[in-house]
């Protein structure tokens, strides 16, 4: 057998592999067996932690015999699971696993010498490393995985090809800078994501998936699960969710209405005029609103811990103060009253008569559009405001 590593002897205890335990008592045993054999292999001390999360069969007995630690976990959920598991590790480094037998733990040594090397997360690769027939539903192989592993390259600029591989490790300070808050499915996704953010080390190790040992159906639910994590990375993501959509209808709406404000616009055999304008004005609006959101959901994101705090953006943030906020809405407010002012103006040079539409709406639609972006950025900025209060509830 290995000597035990430096590191564990400089260091005690090395390692702890935490298993979240929803009634796995067909195949737990054998995951800490295989767990315990790997780390004893691989020269590492170690220890398992099996977090029970409300099982109503013998899991937390078959555990406690095959000498892991168990912690009951109340509040259901796979991510609270995990976070109570983890609190309670004791290990310099932490691999995390599912309790379903689907997973080579013979592969903690690889991960190991990564986190050893320096490497702040480690992830398998279930397609690097293989997955066994049936192991995986063609949804979640050839659909699900694929598709929202390369939207979440694509949002945070993370290497990582297998998103939802569930047998990863860590290191214990990194996973406190990592400031996980989430209690669902969406654990896994949060942990990549404020990995990327705070500009963590990531690297990946090949690992086999194979067909779990359960005699009943999965907790996992795909179509549910999957929407789950989408929506997830959208929120966490409000740069491609609210503000570059928002900022394509403003510019739009603007290039299109600039056009439109002289008169009839005649593009082929289609003639683009007053409802067209009408049209554009509404997208800047939605645009505006959709922009708004992006910086409420962000600085919202990182006052909860969410979101790993952003230099640029709070630079950016402290030009709009409460009063420049209120100044620049205040313009547009007095921009959009000096062409209404206008257009009744024209009203009266017509004697307060009938006018024709075509005309007189090329002054009403900008002022509406202008008094109304007014009265929004003005709401926001206070919103914004508020949201900055220090409500902090340590004593004095």
């Amino acid at each position: 057998m290995p000597a035990v590593s430096e590191h564990a002897a400089v260091a005690g205890l090395e390692l702890t592999v935490v298993l979240p335990c929803l009634d796995e008592a067909r195949t737990l045993a054998a995951c800490i067996r295989e767990a315990t054999t790997a780390m004893r292999r691989g020269g590492i001390a170690g220890d398992v932690v099996v977090a029970d999360n409300g099982s109503t069969d013998d899991s937390a007995a078959i555990a406690a015999r095959e000498g892991a630690s168990v912690v009951t976990v109340a509040a259901r959920g796979y991510g609270s699971a995990l976070r109570a598991g983890i609190a309670s590790a004791r290990g310099r480094y932490i691999v995390m696993a599912d309790a379903d037998a689907s997973y080579d733990f013979s592969r903690i040594p690889l991960i190991v010498e990564k986190l050893r090397a320096g490497w702040d997360l480690v992830m398998g690769n279930r397609f690097r490393g293989g997955v066994l027939d049936g192991a995986m539903p063609w949804k979640n192989r050839y659909l699900g995985n694929p598709v929202l592993s390369w939207i979440g390259r694509r949002l945070f600029r993370t290497p990582i090809g297998d998103f939802h591989c569930g047998l990863r490790g860590f290191s214990a300070a990194a996973y406190r800078r990592m400031d996980l808050r989430t209690t669902g499915m969406e654990f896994a996704t949060e942990m990549i994501i404020k990995a990327s953010l705070l500009g963590l080390r990531v690297a990946e190790v090949p690992t086999v998936l194979r067909p779990d040992g359960r005699d009943r159906p999965p907790h996992l639910r795909p179509w549910r699960d999957g929407w789950r994590h989408l929506r997830f990375m959208l929120l966490f993501s409000p740069r491609w969710l609210f503000l570059y959509p928002g900022l394509a209808l403003m510019a739009g709406g603007l290039h299109a209405g600039g056009l439109l404000l002289s008169g009839p616009l005649q593009v082929g055999r289609v003639q683009f005029d007053i409802n067209t304008l009408l049209f554009a004005a509404i997208a800047v609006l939605i645009g505006f609103q959709a922009v708004a959101f992006a910086v409420l959901g962000k600085f919202f994101a990182i006052q909860t811990g969410l979101h790993a705090p952003d230099a640029r953006f709070e630079r950016w943030l402290r030009v709009i103060t409460l009063e420049t906020g209120t100044i620049a809405g205040l313009l547009l407010v007095a921009a959009g009253l000096g062409l209404s002012a206008f257009s009744v103006w024209l009203w009266r040079q017509r004697g307060f008569g009938p006018l024709v539409p075509g005309h007189m709406l090329r002054w009403v639609i900008p002022g509406a559009l202008s008094l109304t972006l007014g009265c929004q950025a003005i709401l926001t900025n206070f919103f914004l405001n508020v949201l900055r209060l220090d409500t902090r509830k340590d004593p004095l």
